[in-house]
């Protein structure tokens, strides 16, 4: 007798190995230790008709000294049971199967993959618009159905909390654009041209484009992410279960806010980027605020206000519709929380990008 879980019996011509009791994942180790200090010189015969209990660990043992056992000399199992042979032809099953690793794409499978993708997207973009334009039909046929109090919630989150950020934004943009254009004028002695340069510039195209894909970053990724939050948490589910149109409660306010907040922050963003460029005309080329403000009046028209501003709702609703549209995406993982907020920041600037150049075009074709 070697221990309690195997025995073993040797004579000329064979040596007989006797398994016993429990043959478990904590039986295995002890067990291990024998079967290793086995030697290989006779023929052997495994006796496993007096084993109680066989599990998987136990299985897998029998298993790996069976296989390096039969490589030496010959090997007969006897006094299994139907049940213990089941479990050993699975176990080897197993153990032969080959995780072959993931085929790369190939350029064109990729292509087709991510062509697919946009196809589907714009689809649902589509069906996403439909719904906002038949709520937005629905509640400009029943006024009463706005909710005023979420608009105004959304007002003060994405308007009035963002002011600090726009106006920081606004003043560094007046200041760079007034140090490069001044070393220029400077050159040809047309120093005071800097505030056409400011003034024209910011409020024809930069202080829109800069406040809309701060606003881009800032409130329409926060949009994908509450919605997104409400959509794995199967608060949406539950307000659709009781009868509640999501589209008139979490997307139709949001939008109306943005539509409202952005145009205020746009004017705001152009009055703290020309004082920019004034402090900044001030330090590098000694125009005084008078001189400025003097100029100011004579180059800077209504029109060119009016035609930044026209920008403003058209950017706050692409902006509010994208980030809502993505939350709607998610789904019921966090790790899509953080692909689709990425998705909604990127979609967001680079249709705020792809739409100021759409409005250059159509200014200089109407030659505003």
């Amino acid at each position: 007798m070697i221990n309690k879980y195997l025995s073993l019996e040797k004579n000329q011509n064979r040596l007989t190995l006797k398994a016993e009791g429990e043959w478990t994942l904590l039986s295995v180790p002890e067990i291990e230790r024998i079967l290793e200090q086995i030697t290989y010189e006779l023929p052997i015969t495994w006796d496993v008709s007096a084993v109680s209990e066989f599990d998987s660990a136990g299985v897998l043992l029998f298993s790996e000294y069976f296989k390096a056992f039969s490589e030496h000399t010959p090997v007969e199992v006897v006094g299994y049971s139907e049940n213990q042979k089941e479990m050993y032809d699975l176990l080897k099953e197993e153990e032969h199967v080959v995780i072959e690793p993931p085929k790369e794409d190939s350029i064109l499978e990729t292509l087709g993959k991510n062509t697919v993708n946009f196809l589907i997207d714009t689809k649902e973009f589509i069906e996403f618009f439909g719904h906002v334009f038949y709520t937005l039909f629905l509640t400009l046929m029943n006024p009463k159905e706005l909710r005023i109090k979420e608009v105004v919630y959304h007002i003060h989150k994405a308007g009035f909390n963002a002011l600090i950020i726009i106006a920081l934004t606004s003043f560094l943009v007046g200041m760079v654009i007034a140090y490069q254009g001044a070393v220029q004028l400077a050159k040809f002695g047309a120093d005071i041209f800097i505030v056409d340069t400011v003034a024209i510039s910011i409020t024809r195209e930069l202080g829109p484009m800069i406040t809309a894909i701060v606003i881009a970053g800032r409130s329409g990724s926060s949009y994908t992410a509450e919605i997104g939050a409400m959509k794995i948490t199967e608060e949406i589910a539950a307000m659709r279960t009781m009868g509640f149109d999501p589209y008139a409660f979490l997307v139709l306010p949001r939008i109306i806010a943005m539509m409202v907040a952005l145009p205020l922050l746009i004017f705001f963003s152009d009055i703290v980027g020309i004082f920019g460029g004034m402090v900044a005309s001030g330090m590098q080329l000694g125009i005084s605020m008078t001189q400025f403000i003097d100029r100011l009046y004579e180059v800077l028209e209504v029109k060119h206000y009016i035609l930044g501003m026209i920008k403003g709702p058209v950017f706050a609703f692409l902006i509010a519709s994208v980030g809502a549209f993505r939350g709607f995406q998610v789904s019921h993982n966090t790790e899509s929380i953080g692909l689709h907020t990425t998705a909604s920041v990127v979609n967001g600037i680079f249709l705020v990008i792809a739409f100021d150049a759409l409005f250059s075009v159509i200014y200089t074709e109407l030659d505003l």
